[in-house]
């Protein structure tokens, strides 16, 4: 079932009808930022973690409203749409939030809008795949490493460079490096690399995004003796890994089975796959 309606600015939209202008400037200069979320059973997954790092990152683009979208704005927001759409069970949510000022590279105010979708999932839980990923480093671009990187704003060439890579060479998912050649994310998610029987994720302080799964797995792994360490990864350690495995709010943990040549196992992914549906059901 598809979504027959949209919420702009708090008012229910048809989905196929336009809401934006040639004038938007999140349509001009990527001027905004977004966050993807999950609801199960009618509960807004990490909903106080999406608001949080909302709000962070509207402050850092010195957008104005960020108060107002707290973890009772999600919810209720969220809510309101699946009620609309009819929607029940297992939720994919893009809230999309947009500098409304004019002017050209220099905005006249910085007054915020949103957007809000909503579409179904197909799976009831965070469900580890039963086949794993096929992956491959994305180097003809890299990632800057800034006081931006760690928020999910609409700049996105780089993400729709590497998924046309990732088409063109028959690929699950690519990895993204930062400008310093280290290991940074993937398209969609934040990346984990079991080494030595030592989990590794690259540091915020290497430009991932810091996601709201990314940091629900490392206080799992911290709640149960796990031993996972924020680092500067270099691409290499991928042929010589034990395992590796990706993380996002609505996919949850994914497992990667091959690099080139390397082949990866899956016990730790298959273990924190089962601790997180513990605790999120």
């Amino acid at each position: 079932m598809q979504q027959e309606y949209i919420l702009h600015n708090d008012e229910f939209v048809a989905a196929n009808h336009p809401v934006i202008g040639v004038q938007n400037r999140a349509f001009r200069y990527g001027d905004g930022l977004f966050e993807s979320m999950r609801m199960d059973n009618g509960k807004l997954k990490f909903a106080e973690q999406h608001a949080d790092r909302l709000r962070a990152g509207m402050k850092a683009l010195k957008m104005d409203g960020s108060n107002l979208m707290d973890e009772y704005f999600l919810k209720q927001k969220t809510a309101e749409l699946c009620k609309k759409n009819k929607l029940k069970d297992h939720i994919r949510f893009r809230l999309s939030v947009y500098r409304e000022g004019e002017g050209l590279y220099t905005p006249d105010s910085n007054k915020s809008g949103y957007v809000l979708e909503a579409a179904p999932l197909a799976h009831p839980t965070y469900e580890l795949n039963k086949k794993g990923l096929i992956v491959d480093v994305y180097d003809e671009l890299t990632k800057p490493v800034n006081k931006l990187s760690n928020y999910k704003t609409t700049n996105s060439l780089l993400y729709v460079m590497a998924g046309l890579y990732k088409k063109q060479h028959n690929l699950d998912e690519a990895f993204i490096l930062n400008q310093h050649g280290f290991l940074c994310e993937s398209i969609s998610s934040n990346v984990f690399v079991v080494y030595d029987k030592q989990i590794y994720t690259p540091a915020l302080s290497e430009g991932c995004i810091a996601g709201v799964m990314r940091s629900v797995v490392m206080n799992m792994a911290k709640s149960n003796n796990i031993p996972l360490i924020e680092a500067q990864i270099n691409p290499e350690v991928l042929k010589e890994a034990e395992e590796v495995f990706i993380t996002n709010a609505t996919g949850g943990i994914r497992w990667v089975m091959g690099y080139g040549r390397k082949r990866y196992f899956n016990e730790i992914s298959k273990d924190l796959s089962a601790r997180l549906n513990a605790i999120t059901s």
